[in-house]
């Protein structure tokens, strides 16, 4: 037996060994982490709760790279509670139960507390989160999350509830730099044993691509390292920006196509169109295309924009995004993104009105919530069996027997005569439209 326990140790430390660098290089303590300072700064609350052993659930929200799973197993370096961790992935309603009851066993027999870790809570369906709630609320279980969705969406309410939220943020290009260095240095666990050399330029890179993910820019520092031959005189294996460009050739987008990323980046693209800020507008473009957006999602929030910000102010503008989405579902990418860009730089600059938007918004709003029936005789169908006799149609007047093409005649119920829902504005073609209207409103 005692064999097989120096067995499992030598093999447990032969994995941690061959293990990527970004695992190795993991933080064993507060004192080792990187970045995060607006929640894990000196007597920031969360490192006061942490030195003090006194965590309550907490869900870690946040980018990948960022350092989630990390300060888990810090907590479960320095507590003295009882540490359990599960993947939401991988696990169900009947390994949560297991933990449960040896968490109640754990506590009532050794008054010993368990926290549990679920990485990727947000993958949980309802009914495993449910099964949390009731131990989570009475104390058996300390529940530490990790997700990359936004808990407020993805995570049952009561959860959420009892639970506090620390937002993580993409690290700094200083602590990418930082982290790097670190693992140059280090011998233990890190590259210290290699005789390395590595260029600021080069470094500045590897932190600059990484795009705040520190797992991203490590694993092209370890690359970097590990196929690069050294110098026959010195042993040293230098690191040049042209060897760090090939190791990490992409920025690392942070986006997921149905996660809270997808939902942020759109928004900033349609706030950027409605803002007639182009050159924004493009960037946004740019961002979902290189994360493999749908062209055709991008498409039709485009024809979307096209009616609620610029509207009649350029009634052009739906032509463009309706053409563009037609074009863009017969071509495809690559070379949908030119066309997407045409679409996205013509509503940018177009003007700008949302008065159709608010025209059906507070028309629906009196449809919805007052009480008006009755459409005037007049403007009833006259056509069908017995409509004459009930009145349907008469004295309806022909606006084309007018001059002008125009009459003036009730057309809104009784209740709502007067109502104006459409307020033209000032600019681009709806200035014309504001006059005629006018005009018509005033006779």
């Amino acid at each position: 037996m005692d064999n097989m326990n120096i067995f499992e140790i030598n093999k447990d430390k032969q994995l941690k060994k061959k293990a990527p660098l970004a695992t190795r290089l993991r933080p064993r303590n507060i004192e080792e982490f990187y970045g995060q300072d607006h929640i894990i700064g000196p007597n920031k609350l969360l490192y006061r709760a942490i030195k003090a052993d006194q965590i309550s659930s907490v869900i870690f929200y946040g980018p990948p790279g960022t350092g989630k799973t990390t300060l888990a197993m810090i907590i479960a370096n320095s507590t003295m509670s009882h540490f359990e961790q599960i993947n939401a992935v991988t696990s169900g309603v009947a390994d949560i139960r297991k933990v449960i009851k040896e968490a109640e066993d754990r506590l009532g027999m050794y008054n010993k507390k368990t926290i549990l870790f679920i990485d990727e809570i947000h993958r949980f369906n309802k009914n495993q989160q449910d099964a949390l709630l009731p131990s989570v609320e009475n104390g058996i279980i300390i529940l530490i999350g990790a997700t990359t969705e936004n808990p407020y969406f993805e995570v049952n309410p009561p959860l959420v509830s009892r639970s506090r939220i620390f937002s993580l943020k993409p690290l700094e290009h200083k602590d990418i730099i930082n982290i790097l260095n670190f693992a140059i240095k280090d011998k233990e666990r890190g590259l210290g044993n290699y005789n390395i050399q590595i260029s600021d330029s080069a470094l500045d890179h590897l932190a600059n691509m990484a795009n705040g993910d520190a797992r991203t820019a490590l694993n092209a520092l370890e690359l970097a390292v590990l196929t690069t031959p050294p110098s026959k005189g010195d042993n040293m294996i230098t690191i040049n920006l042209e060897i760090a460009q090939e190791c990490i050739q992409r920025r690392a987008i942070v986006y997921e196509k149905n996660g809270d990323n997808h939902f942020d980046t759109i928004s900033a693209f349609i706030k950027s169109i409605r803002g007639s800020d182009v050159d924004a507008a493009l960037y946004w473009l740019a961002r979902m295309i290189n994360a493999g957006e749908d062209p055709k999602f991008i498409a039709r929030r485009i024809i979307i924009s096209a009616s609620e910000d610029i509207g009649n102010a350029d009634p052009n503008a739906l032509n463009i995004a309706v053409s563009a989405a037609k074009a863009v579902e017969f071509i495809g990418f690559p070379e949908a993104r030119i066309i997407l860009a045409q679409a996205t730089i013509y509503l940018a600059t177009a003007p700008k009105s949302n008065a159709s938007y608010i025209a059906i918004s507070n028309a629906l709003n009196d449809v919805e919530n007052k009480s008006i029936s009755g459409i005037p005789n007049h403007l009833k169908d006259a056509h069908y069996k017995g409509a004459k006799e009930l009145g349907h149609g008469k004295h309806y007047k022909y606006p084309h027997d007018f001059k002008d093409g125009y009459v003036e005649q009730q057309y809104l119920p009784d209740k709502l005569m007067g109502t104006i829902y459409y307020n033209p504005k000032d600019i681009g073609y709806e200035k014309i439209i504001k006059d005629r209207i006018n005009k018509l409103r005033n006779k």
